[in-house]
Formats: structure tokens, sequence, C-alpha cells
């Protein structure tokens, strides 16, 4: 069973650039749609202007609410290859978040551009300027000089599996492209050694979709029903590699919005920081170390001076819940963190030696040696 689950989890990638002329890109592979059944592409710019669909084309009503606010994002820029630094091109895609200009896309799509041009669905260009990144989220946040852009409408709350989902972005360079599925899943992990792309940590607390992403859809929209983005698109597991159909990832969009906000104020954002790595509880690991909990996210190293340290955590230990919120495993812990800032005390309920015990822990702020995903908690 293992060597197959590193075959199947070792080809998931960024969705990353779509590759320009004499470009190099970090997602490779083709997306497919959802089931035939029930999946649809499209691609071309929408009419905002126009009246919207009836009820029985959930999909084309999304993708004209949507389209108008999805752009492409085009960078050049250079990388180190064997025969010294040369000059690349790509393409991402992005989403207008605010109407003055700012744009939020992946922080992979324009993490070594040197120049980051914006063409928006009526055709027009704007050159933008990266206002911050944040690799521990894989978002950036882009500037251009309008203040007339049809921004999207962000939701808060969390979607449900089965819903409706349309991903709109530029796979391949096709501008405006529509893929439709549902939300396969939440609260996904994807470890940093298998983005294939840029991440010193893992990517978690992540939307699942069958809606088709490729590469070039990095930093484009997954829409519910009602044309509210719900995330950002960010990697897929590619079907010539695996066999695996149609299995795509987004972050959410409430990450999206608290990170965003943070990158436009002041250029960078802050994460909580416990200082501790960690690793999801499974029953094969529970027997193992003879744990006495079902899930949870199970304390590996702890640094020494950190937060985790003066609270008295220790290796071995299981965080079954924080703040109330239950944590099935390391992606839920680190999502869950995203609720606090720096400085924020919180209570965890913590499963030491089979007995359960409330640690209260003020939270302490990421420091930038901080690059694992242990240390991200």
């Amino acid at each position: 069973m293992r060597p197959a689950l590193i075959l199947v989890v070792s080809a998931l990638l960024v969705a990353g650039c779509g590759a320009g002329a004499g470009s190099s890109t970090n997602g490779r592979g083709e997306g497919t749609a959802a089931d035939s059944g029930s999946a649809s592409t499209a691609s071309g710019a929408g009419d905002a202007a126009e009246p919207l669909l009836g009820g029985g084309e959930p999909v084309a009503r999304v993708a004209k609410r949507v389209r108008p606010s999805v752009v492409q994002v085009n960078v050049e820029g250079a990388q180190q290859t064997p025969f010294g630094r040369q000059q690349s091109e790509g393409l991402g895609s992005g989403i207008v978040y605010r109407e003055d200009g700012y744009i939020v896309t992946n922080d992979h799509v324009v993490a070594d551009a040197s120049q980051v041009n914006v063409t928006f669905s009526d055709g027009s260009t704007e050159q933008a300027r990266v206002v911050g990144k944040d690799n521990f989220t894989d978002l950036a946040v882009l500037k251009v000089p309008r203040n007339d852009l049809p921004a999207a409408r962000f939701v808060e709350e969390e979607p449900m599996a089965g819903q409706l989902a349309a991903a709109i972005g530029s796979p391949q360079g096709l501008e405006s492209t529509v893929t439709s599925g549902v939300v396969s899943g939440l609260g996904r992990e994807i470890p940093a050694e298998l983005t294939g792309g840029r991440q010193e940590q893992a990517l978690v607390d992540l939307t699942q979709t069958d809606a088709a992403i490729s590469p070039g859809s990095s930093g484009g929209a997954l829409a519910d029903r009602d044309g509210r983005v719900i995330g950002v698109n960010v990697a897929y597991l590619p079907p010539t590699q695996t066999g695996a159909e149609s299995i795509g990832f987004a972050i959410p969009a409430s990450t999206v919005t608290s990170v965003a906000d943070q990158l436009i104020r002041t250029g960078e954002a802050q994460a909580p920081y416990l200082g501790i790595s960690t690793a999801t509880l499974s029953p094969e690991v529970a027997s193992q170390f003879d744990v006495q909990a079902e899930s949870g996210a199970l304390v590996g190293e702890v640094t020494g001076g950190s937060p985790a340290d003066q609270a008295g955590l220790s290796q071995g230990d299981v965080i079954t819940e924080i703040g109330g919120t239950p944590v099935e495993g390391s992606g839920n812990l680190l999502g869950a963190l995203r609720d606090y800032q720096p400085g924020d005390r919180a209570r965890l309920t913590v499963v030491s030696g089979g007995e359960e015990r409330t640690v209260g822990i003020t939270l302490g702020e990421r420091p930038e040696s901080a690059s694992s995903p242990g240390q991200n908690g």
C-alpha cells in the first residue's frame, strides 16, 4: 500500500503558471472536467451588462457573474537552470479583490517575477506591482492603476461538500475558461514536499473540488452557484500521472480575505505560532505509539522557549481541540490557528498519557526561521 500511496501523492502539483514561449512552469499534466454528466467547459470573456441566464443554467449564470472579476496574470522573470540564469515567461490567473486596483493571486504565480502584467476580461492590460506575498498560504496581492474594477464577492462561510463549484481561470492561456463540478471535500492538506512548487511548508485547510484545474488556473476563482468566490485555485492531481480524475484544491475564501487584507495594509501577513511540529494522528500511528486518542494533531518536536514549551506541551501529546473547535489532524490545527492573531490567548484540549487536560497558551508570532510545517504550528 505504501508505494502506491507515494506514487499517487507525489505527483500532486501546484497548478502554477501555464507555459509561455521559452518558459518553465510549476505545474504539468492535463486537468480533466469533473464527470461527463455534470462538468462543463467554456471559454471567452463574459459581459456583466447582459441579463443573467435563468436557473436552468446555473454554471452559465455563475460564469456571467464571475468572469469579469477574473484576470490573466502574465509574468516575466529569470530562473536558475543547469545552463545558468535564463529569462522565462509564464502565466497564471487572479481575481479582482477591490475595485481600486487590488488583485489576489497565488504567491507561486509571481514569486520570481521581474515584471507582471494583468489582462482583464474586456481585453485591456495593465502593468501591476506586487504589494505583498505570503509563502505560507501561497497568496499574493497585486495592484494596478485602476479605480473601476469589477470586484468579486468573497464569501466567509465554509462551503458544503457536494455543492456546485465552478472554476474560472486561464489554463494554458485560455482566458476566462470555466469548468464545473462540486465541492468534493474540506480541510485537505498538501505536504510541502508534494506541491512541486516553492512552498516551504504544507498547504492546509484546502477545499477539494472535481472542477478541472490545470496549469495556468492558479490564482483563479472557485465560485458557488450564487457567483460568490469560495476559494482561490492553487493545485491539482494530474490524472496522466496518477490515474486520479479531477482532484483539485483551492484556498478557502476566509483565508484569502484575511491574508489579502493584511498584505494590503502592511505588505506582509502575520501568523500565530505555537512552536511545534505536528502530524495527523492515524489509527496506525495511535496503535504504534500507544496513544489514547482516536484523532488529533500529534505533537512531535517542541521548540525550546516557544509558546508551546512555556505552556508545558511535550512530544507525544495529542491536540484534539483548540478554542472548542475539534482538531482532526495537523491540517485542521493550522487551519484553526488562522482565526487567531499573535498575542491571542487560546485554550487547547490535549491528551497526554491517556488523560485529557486543558492547556491555556498565549500565541506567539511566526519567526522568519519557521519554514517547516511544524514550525508554522
